[in-house]
């Protein structure tokens, strides 16, 4: 069984069934004015070098491994991952910098991070990526693509799930878009599942075909 924890904004982690915690994108919570993060990672993420996505000491075990915009691929414990670099706007990062997306597998599960993406990704990805099986995906604007890009970018990756990040929650002091938003625009062919948890337990055969996972932070 693997475990999917959010953290709010674009923080995630993963445990796997062998107990090596992986963490992606970490915040402080306090700067964001939510929560702040309870975890302790063996395996520490970056997307990018923004100050809430690059939170590290508050998560990290001192012996933890730190890969920030790490491209290409490693392996550390029973966890496998691959970065590959995007940028944060549409300008080819001369505005907001690179941004690299993680595919990690877990267990049996394929997951895609993508950060803080500021471009649409074309079906090319789909090839470099291969198959998905939960996207976690960036959806409030502002600094990100919104809504209506990341189902672009779902439409030309084609996961088996969905996991909307990086939107406006309660008390959080950014100018994002809330999830409703990216909600509304679905597809007829998609469903929602939401969440009274911030916590997932699954396994790969049991993860529902063209589904949206939303979880609520507690």
């Amino acid at each position: 069984m693997t475990i999917i924890r959010w953290h709010g904004h674009a923080c995630f982690e993963i445990v796997s069934s062998k107990g090596t915690v992986v963490v992606i994108d970490p915040h402080d919570g306090r700067s964001l004015g939510i929560k702040t993060p309870k975890i302790s990672a063996d395996i520490v993420l970056i997307t990018h070098e923004h100050f809430d996505h690059n939170a590290y000491p508050v998560v990290a075990k001192p012996n933890a491994n730190i890969f920030s915009m790490h491209i290409g691929e490693e392996v550390v414990n029973d966890i496998r991952f691959i970065g590959i670099e995007t940028y944060h706007d549409r300008e080819r990062g001369r505005r907001r910098g690179r941004n690299v997306i993680y595919k990690l597998y877990v267990d049996n599960i394929s997951f895609v991070h993508l950060g803080d993406l500021g471009h649409e990704l074309e079906r090319d990805y789909s090839t470099k990526l291969g198959p998905i099986h939960i996207l976690m995906i960036p959806v409030g604007g502002t600094f990100t693509i919104d809504a209506r890009g990341a189902w672009k970018t779902i439409e030309n990756l084609n996961p088996k799930a969905v996991i909307p990040m990086h939107y406006w929650i309660e008390n959080l002091n950014l100018p994002l878009r809330p999830v409703n938003d990216f909600i509304q625009q679905k597809p007829a062919t998609w469903n929602v599942m939401k969440l009274n948890t911030n916590t997932l337990s699954i396994e790969a055969e049991k993860i529902l075909q063209n589904t949206i996972y939303v979880f609520t932070l507690v």
